[in-house]
């Protein structure tokens, strides 16, 4: 560590810390993030977005957003993961991460270099493109070269940071080296090593937040299915690995969201350049009268990658007042199930909501009974099932998810949305071994987590306010 450094750590003694130290630029010099510090989440269909394409339609861009969903959703099945996956352990059944909705910008490196990342809770190891590449997939923004940051180190082989890896393997350099390779064939691989982050902060008192040694993969041969704006993704997995428990000490443990209605699924307005947020820390501490909280259940470690996911325990769901039981046997492959280790992931990177085929047949048939309305075939670009005329519907049934502790009343935009001038469909679905509780479900939601105390909570909210 060079003196400038030393002195730097010195002054801010308190937010030293042996892996990761963070530091907040504020205008006013007082609190240095000991109260946390917000983030843009910016969705990928915003103006906002570099994916953003203003000639796109509407429909366009719904067409888009269901078939992510749909084909994110399938790599959560043991069925969908590719073959290879099952005779090499060390590789990781993560979901396609091109299938993700929000983005964050970042920068990388002394001095900070700009990009976009996909952020992901389904996801564990950040990794982003690197140059000298072997084989990279074509990025628009400038592939970050490791050899012009002054802060950039290679992790050795041996060191504890290496071991937070999952399956890593060494070369003859003793550099620490990742792989991951998802559903579609899709792949990463390349270096592990640390680097300063920066974040831009939302708040006017604070210029960025720049984190120290974040434990990252340097991707040099990249290729599949990722979107040509984004140079990788920020993980926030229920993993050692991942920048929310790199951030321990920092953050405690907790982090929380409040996502923003997509002004092109959602039965609501708002402008359209208005982003969600993300809190770390204290900010991100959820609560008041109407909180509810529910357990995140941790899955055992195994070869598909699933103790990365947050699990919670779907008890059952009410659709009119009638309520059905959600049981391990309505599961697919449910003698690997133990309904006691939780039933349905939480996804902000999963558009729809999905229930397995045997729950679903029950769930559609009391709404199908339950909802006064004329049906209507969806449009072709919108695979859902279920479909309505706007104008004909009298009133949207209330549907309540009774996981444990918690049980969560969702709005009209939280379950259908309109697909087509006079269309609206059900945007809860039939698909994949455990159950996907997707991010339209989440909206208009501050949704916290606390993985010290292992709780989730929800608590109905103005997003667009936060």
């Amino acid at each position: 560590m060079n003196s400038k450094v030393y002195f730097l750590l010195s002054i801010l003694a308190f937010l030293a810390f042996s892996q990761l130290t963070l530091v907040s630029c504020r205008k006013d010099k007082t609190n240095h993030g000991l109260d946390g510090f917000t983030l843009d989440l910016i969705h990928r269909d915003s103006p906002l977005s570099p994916y953003y394409n203003p000639s796109i339609t509407p429909s366009q861009r719904l067409r888009d957003a269901f078939q992510r969903s749909f084909s994110r959703a399938s790599f959560f099945t043991k069925a969908s993961i590719h073959p290879t996956t099952l005779v090499n352990h060390a590789i990781q059944s993560d979901i396609i991460p091109d299938f993700a909705d929000y983005l964050m910008k970042i920068a990388i490196g002394t001095p900070p270099r700009k990009t976009y990342a996909i952020l992901d809770t389904g996801s564990e190891l950040t990794w982003i493109q690197c140059k000298p590449c072997t084989q990279c997939y074509k990025q628009i923004l400038p592939i970050f070269d490791p050899r012009k940051s002054s802060t950039y180190k290679i992790i050795g082989c041996q060191s504890k940071e290496c071991k937070l890896v999952r399956e890593p393997t060494c070369v003859k350099t003793n550099a620490c080296e990742y792989q991951v390779q998802y559903g579609d064939g899709s792949y990463s691989t390349g270096d592990v090593a640390s680097d300063t982050f920066t974040f831009a902060s939302t708040s006017k008192k604070v210029d960025d937040i720049s984190i120290q040694h974040v434990i990252f993969g340097c991707g040099h041969n990249n290729g599949g299915n990722f979107g040509n704006h984004t140079a990788g993704i920020v993980g926030l997995g229920d993993s050692k690995i991942s920048i929310i428990n790199q951030l321990d000490k920092q953050i405690k443990g907790k982090f929380s969201y409040c996502l923003v209605p997509n002004g092109d699924l959602s039965l609501s307005y708002h402008p359209p350049n208005t982003t969600s947020k993300i809190n770390f820390g204290p900010k991100a501490v959820v609560s008041g009268p109407n909180v509810l909280t529910t357990p995140i259940i941790r899955k055992k470690p195994d070869v598909f990658g699933y103790d990365i996911f947050y699990f919670l325990n779907l008890e059952s769901v009410s659709v009119g007042g009638k309520k059905l039981e959600f049981k391990s046997s309505q599961l697919m492959n449910s003698s690997d199930v133990d309904e006691d280790l939780g039933n349905i992931i939480i996804d902000s990177g999963t558009t729809l909501t999905f229930l397995p085929e045997n729950f679903y047949n029950k769930f559609e048939s009391i709404l199908v009974e339950t909802i006064k309305g004329k049906r209507k075939i969806a449009p072709p670009y919108v695979d859902l099932p279920i479909c309505y005329e706007t104008k004909s519907i009298v009133e949207f049934p209330k549907i309540v998810f009774h996981f444990t502790d918690a049980d969560i009343e969702l709005l009209p935009m939280n379950a259908f949305s309109k697909v087509a001038e006079d269309v609206t469909c059900l945007t809860i679905v039939e698909g994949g071994q455990y159950g996907v509780y997707g991010n339209l479900a989440q909206m208009n939601f501050l949704i916290g987590y606390d993985l010290v105390n292992r709780k989730l909570s929800f608590l109905p909210s103005d997003c667009t306010k936060h």
